[in-house]
Order: structure tokens, then sequence, then C-alpha cells
């Protein structure tokens, strides 16, 4: 039986890895904060104080973390570096820049350890029901061998060397905050003009404007319900990323980067943990200037 350590569980991290458990896979869970992996001990984890802990003896790593400094905090970690196994296999599927990607996958190659970077979409929902997107990043090889642990939690695509799923990744939250900018645009106008928002998402249903992020995206701002699902600090921390990776090849996204400026204006107004569909609140605000 592959052995998994698992660390971060978090919004995302802790129905992943329920998933993995479901599937019988033998699972050491790890969390800064312990009491965020307790509720997995009724369904089989085995629950590890220290990064050493969590890693020693296990074929496989799985990191699923906020950003990239919560990433460097861990990878960089000499209690994990350690007691790393060689010829092991570090999944990271956290959203991080591809450089961040690039760097612990070398540098992980030097200790004979193998490396995929596997960023996911289809927030909190697509993690309890394990059908999250996953773009993989790494060799071939390294993929085929970890292709069951993936399947357990979604869908997993290799779209090319490590640090391609974390472009790929960039790639998804710029449809994802574009999108939702979009949708709050049809939806304001709607509701500004008479036109009642529900219907209008039943009368696109099927159609070429018809999305997830319409359907469900335009019914939270339409109840005016911004729990966080996927946080605004998130999504202006990933436009900022897909910013600073176009402009390393010299590439220009300027409505990438007009949706950053209004997740910017958001968190600046203390809006950085609610629900990225609040976007919906910005064009809002500007309406009432």
């Amino acid at each position: 039986m592959m052995k998994i350590g698992f660390i971060g569980t978090g919004l995302m991290g802790l129905p992943m890895a329920k998933n993995l458990l479901k599937s019988d896979f033998k699972l050491k869970v790890f969390n800064r904060s312990i009491k965020k992996a307790e509720p997995l001990k009724e369904f089989g984890a085995e629950i590890s104080k220290t990064l050493g802990e969590v890693v020693k003896d296990n074929d496989f790593i799985i990191t699923m973390l906020t950003d990239d400094s919560a990433v460097d905090a861990i990878m960089s970690n000499s209690d994990l570096l350690e007691n790393l196994k060689s010829g092991s296999t570090v999944i990271d599927m956290s959203s991080v820049k591809p450089t961040t990607a690039t760097k612990y996958g070398n540098s992980l190659k030097s200790k004979n350890v193998n490396y995929l970077d596997a960023p996911v979409s289809g927030g909190t929902i697509g993690a309890e029901e394990a059908s999250l997107a996953i773009m993989v990043g790494g060799e071939q090889s390294v993929f085929d061998n970890s292709i069951n642990i993936l399947k357990a939690m979604g869908n997993p695509t290799l779209v090319g060397p490590i640090g391609s799923g974390q472009v790929s990744k960039l790639a998804n939250q710029i449809v994802v905050g574009v999108t939702i900018g979009a949708v709050a645009e049809a939806i304001i106008l709607c509701e500004k003009a008479g036109a009642d928002p529900v219907k209008l998402i039943k009368a696109l249903t099927g159609g070429w404007a018809d999305s997830k992020i319409l359907q469900t995206h335009g019914k939270r701002m339409i109840d005016k319900d911004f729990t966080p699902k996927g946080k605004t600090f998130t999504h202006l921390k990933d436009m900022n990323n897909i910013l600073e990776c176009a402009n390393s090849y010299n590439t220009h996204l300027p409505i990438s980067n007009l949706v950053k400026e209004m997740y910017k204006t958001l968190v600046d107004n203390g809006h950085g943990n609610t629900d990225h569909s609040s976007l919906y609140n910005e064009i809002e605000r500007i309406n009432k200037k």
C-alpha cells in the first residue's frame, strides 16, 4: 500500500485528504494548527506533530498550502528535507509562481526526490466531490506513478515539464477572474435596467454564455452571499502572479490587469476574506461614484 504524507489541511486540503482516505490510502497528516487536522482522525488518518514525522518513510508527500511564502517555509525546512525518503515523490498542489515550482523541483532532484507541481481548480465543492481539475507539471514517468493518488482527488492532466502546472493554473485564473467580472457586469446591468437576474441565468443556460461561474458565482451575486469559497485576497495573489509571469515573457494581458486592479481595490478596502465573486461589489461601488 502506498504511504502518503499530507501537509496542509485547510479549506481545500481537508476534503482532499478525506478523499484519499476514502480511496484506502494510508495517510499521515500535518497542519501548523493541529486542530484543523483532527477531523481526519475518524476517517483513519494518523495525525503528525512535526514535519519530520509526516514525511518519514512515506512514498508520496502532498502539500496543499496557501501561497509561496507558506510553500517556502515548508520546503526549506530542515526537518522535512532530512526525513524525505530517497526515491519518494513530492506533489505540491498549492497555487504558487511557476518559478517557485521550478526552484523546488530542481533542488529536490539533487536529493533523489521526484517532484510534480499539481495545482487545482474547482474550489471547495470540487475538493469535496473529488472532481478537481488537476494541472500537472513534471516528468511522464513520475506522473504515471502518481496517477492513482491524483485520481482520488480529481481529474489530472500532465501539461508539460515542471512549472507547467502552475502556468496552467494561472491561465485558469485568468479565465475565472475575467468571467467573474463579466458575470458581475451582466447581473448589475439587469438589476439596473429592471430585468430579473435569476431569470437571466435561466435564459442563458445552455447557450454560449453559460458556465459554472455564471451558475454558481452568479447566484452568489444575486443572493449577495459572499461567504468565502475562494477568497478575494487569494485571487489577487493569482492575478499578481499572472501579470508577473506574463511580464517575464514580455506579454501584455490588458484585461487581466484591469481585473487585478479591481481585486486590489477590494482587498485595500478590507474585503480580502470575502468570496472572489464579491468583484460584484467593486463594480457596484464604481457605479455609486
